[in-house]
């Protein structure tokens, strides 16, 4: 049964669209990620949900029933929020139960599902601090274990980790991980960091331009990209996208002429793109690797080494303009300035049509 339906959700402040016929059914205990640079409408798009916001036309449904047509404290969801919004004259536990309090819940209940909250957070500890007492980490368990005790059946989670330094926020998202087995309730998550968005979703929900882009478990969105856009957004480095010509043929697999001159064989169906017009050829750096001059595809002019240990980016520029990022071992000997060699993997490359639009490898080609 589909935990949450948002139906042809749109939504305008003035004359400024936000939101633009979203629609999005998820699974009941699903984890989903709303991915998306700023200004995307994921943001709104929770706060809709919450009922912190009111759509201009659409409905949002939770287990069947009609949500957006009530009060935030009757749609049986918790938001945590991504400034904590703990208040810092109360213990941990007295924020931990100021909601339930405020519910009328009875006071031993109150304690059993606070004593349980703590116990799925490992927090037990804390209780009695305030939250001036705490670590950045520490103050964002516990808001959201003031989110567990209310027992939703949604939890909506507003960046929470944004306000976390790198170390903490890879640990905090470990917890995460952990937590979500836990606790029987479907998550959305709301994040610029396509780090967590790959690590701790089943799906991930990428928007742009007030609209969704590309709906997908993580590694289908970063393998098979339905856009440019998506291609350029999900992946660290970006996806190179090169200006290509599609060459002539039929049936088979698409051949390209890179704006270099140098001609690449994919295992995109030809079939699937029409004429012989100008296409984006897109690689990720895993499908480019460095080789000495003239031994490759190709060759580019170093501009940029990365060294990261266990291997090593390199971002060169082709004889026509175009950056290329490849992939080389971890004791590289490339050096600024160096020509090399680009071996191009024609079975990882993607097409990118004039619209935007992506065209992928055949399976198993």
């Amino acid at each position: 049964m589909a935990s949450l339906e948002l139906r042809n959700v749109s939504k305008a402040y003035g004359d400024t669209p936000v939101l633009d016929d979203v629609s999005l059914t998820m699974e009941a205990c699903e984890f989903v990620a709303f991915l998306g640079p700023s200004g995307s409408g994921k943001s709104t798009l929770l706060r809709i949900v919450a009922g912190l916001e009111t759509p201009d036309r659409g409905e949002v449904w939770l287990d069947g029933s009609r949500i957006d047509l009530l009060p935030p404290g009757a749609r049986g969801v918790a938001m945590v929020f991504q400034h904590y919004a703990l208040y810092p004259h109360m213990s941990v536990r007295e924020n931990m139960a100021f909601g339930l309090r405020n519910a009328g819940v009875a006071r031993d209940e109150i304690a059993v599902r606070v004593a349980q909250a703590a116990g799925v957070l490992e927090i037990e500890a804390l209780l009695d601090r305030k939250p001036g007492q705490l670590s950045g980490g520490q103050r964002q368990r516990v808001a959201i274990g003031r989110a567990i005790v209310k027992q939703p059946r949604l939890f909506l989670l507003d960046e929470p980790l944004s306000n976390l330094d790198a170390a903490l926020r890879t640990r905090t998202r470990v917890e995460l991980a952990q937590l979500r087995q836990r606790v029987e309730a479907a998550v959305i998550m709301v994040t610029h960091d396509q780090a967590e968005a790959m690590t701790l979703a089943d799906r991930i929900v990428v928007m742009s331009d007030r609209r969704i882009q590309q709906i997908g478990a993580p590694m289908q969105v970063y393998s098979r990209p339905a856009n440019s856009f998506v291609a350029r957004f999900v992946g660290s480095p970006a996806m190179t996208l090169a200006p290509a010509s599609l060459l002539p043929g039929e049936g088979g697999f698409a051949r390209v002429r890179l704006g270099d001159g140098a001609e690449l064989d994919t295992r995109v169906a030809r079939a699937s793109l029409s004429g012989d017009g100008a296409v984006q050829l897109g690689l990720r750096p895993e499908g480019v690797t460095v080789t000495g001059p003239g031994a490759g595809t190709t060759n580019a002019r170093v501009e940029l080494v990365e060294r990261l240990g266990d291997r090593t980016l390199v971002y060169a520029r082709l004889a026509d303009g175009a950056a290329v990022t490849a992939q080389d071992e971890g004791n590289s000997r490339v050096r600024l300035g160096d020509e090399i060699g680009l071996a191009i993997d024609g079975a990882a490359a993607h097409l990118f049509t004039a619209d935007g639009s992506g065209r992928h490898a055949e399976p198993g080609a």
